[in-house]
């Protein structure tokens, strides 16, 4: 009897159209639209829906397009270097994408794009004021990744940007020109340190030598 008296209230709520049958693999539309905002933008981003991320972004007032993913508090900045996309990092940045929030691991995007190699992704970042020193759990800061991996166009673009080649890390206590030479086989990495990531001036036509080399006769 107890289940007959549930079944009724059941079918009229059906009815009314207050709960909607799913279908195996369908959505439907009360439960999609339990989505916020939020996660709607995130997936275009993920998606490469330019079209409908700009309908979001075009909200007077909004701030989405700084909103985090839930369970990795990855930004719609991580989702794009993640796929080294420099067509949509650039877009986001000028639509006013902070470059940095950190996940929750503590990675931001410029340490994300380092780890990755992906240098277009640096040279954005840190055009749009993206803090270079800042650090993550371990004080690690991107130019100490970079060193750590060997990356010497990372390195390179990292201090052009003004990244500081002596600030310490809070595990080791070691800083990128520390683990520069360190590292016996980062003979070139130490050398664009110590030369402040600029590159060896082309020697002038006076400085070359043309010894050995026999004259056409």
């Amino acid at each position: 009897m107890g289940h007959r008296l549930l079944k009724k209230p059941f079918f009229l709520a059906l009815a009314a159209g207050l709960i909607l049958p799913v279908a195996a693999g369908v959505v439907a539309p009360a439960a999609q639209a339990q989505f916020s905002d939020s996660y709607n933008f995130l997936k275009a981003v993920r998606d490469r829906k330019g079209e409908e991320a700009e309908k979001f972004l075009a909200a007077p007032g909004t701030v989405i397009i700084n909103t985090r993913d839930n369970s990795t508090g990855e930004t719609a900045l991580h989702i794009v270097i993640q796929r080294r996309d420099a067509s949509w990092l650039g877009y986001l940045l000028q639509k006013g994408a902070n470059p940095n929030l950190a996940d929750k691991k503590g990675t931001t995007p410029l340490m994300l794009a380092t780890q990755l190699g992906f240098i277009d992704g640096i040279d954005w970042l840190s055009r749009k004021k993206a803090q270079i020193d800042q650090t993550n759990r371990a004080g690690e800061t991107a130019l100490i990744l970079a060193v750590q991996l060997r990356n010497a166009e990372a390195v390179r673009m990292l201090l052009k940007a003004g990244a500081n080649p002596d600030k310490k890390d809070s595990r080791a206590g070691y800083s990128a020109r520390d683990y520069a030479l360190q590292d016996g086989r980062a003979n070139a990495i130490v050398a664009i340190i110590e030369n402040n990531g600029k590159t060896d001036a082309a020697k002038k036509p006076a400085e070359l030598d043309f010894s050995g080399i026999a004259e056409p006769k």
